[in-house]
């Protein structure tokens, strides 16, 4: 099976265990409910994306690459650079409002810790909270839920790049070493599965 094929593959099987989501007006799913959950895309065609960067090994596909410029809770800039910190990021969308957000953040957080940095590093994006707003709810839910990674707060820029491709949150992206989109899921999940694509997309790299 080739790469894109068996990439596409892990993505769906992902998404047969998916617990829910929130959709875009705040409503949530059932508990237990399969989302409308198909492969996140980010388009190369939208603001802030490039595919014209490096050349495709991927049957004439080129990668895509986001540009974006944010602040975290500390208010320190963060920028597509930081991918060029682990061999895998994880991008997980979330929102102050989302139960199943919130409920899958404990397994995030705990991931987070387990993995070597330079293997695997995993940023939420908080799309509910803009920088200069009160962030202290954000921070209160961070450390409740123990997902003590890197957060960024939205801005016009991470909307271009990457929250105009949200419907529903949760919703994570995953991007290589070099910047390189490599797929998404809508819909929150266990710790374990995303243990079991995390896996995957690292053998790939």
């Amino acid at each position: 099976m080739n790469k894109p094929r068996k990439m596409f593959f892990v993505f769906l099987m992902l998404s047969l265990v998916l617990l829910g989501g929130c959709a875009g007006d705040s409503s949530e799913l059932p508990a237990g409910d399969t989302p409308e959950t198909e492969t996140a895309g980010i388009s190369p065609d939208q603001y802030g994306a490039s595919s014209e960067s490096a050349p495709s090994d991927q049957e004439g596909t080129a990668p895509i690459f986001i540009i974006f410029e944010g602040t975290d809770l500390d208010g320190n800039t963060v920028s597509q650079e930081i991918f060029s910190q682990s061999k895998l990021t994880m991008v997980n969308v979330w929102a102050t409002y989302c139960n199943p957000c919130l409920s899958e953040m404990p397994g995030l957080g705990e991931l987070a810790a387990e993995y070597d940095p330079a293997e695997f590093q995993l940023i939420g994006i908080v799309s509910d909270v803009m920088e200069g707003e009160d962030q202290s709810l954000v921070e209160s839910l961070v450390q409740e839920t123990g997902a003590n990674y890197l957060h960024l707060l939205a801005n016009d820029s991470i909307g271009q790049a990457i929250l105009s491709s949200v419907s529903a949150v949760p919703t994570t992206f995953f991007f290589d070493g070099e910047g390189a989109y490599l797929g998404g899921v809508v819909g929150s999940a266990e710790k374990s599965a995303w243990e079991e694509l995390i896996h995957e997309l690292l053998e790939k790299q």
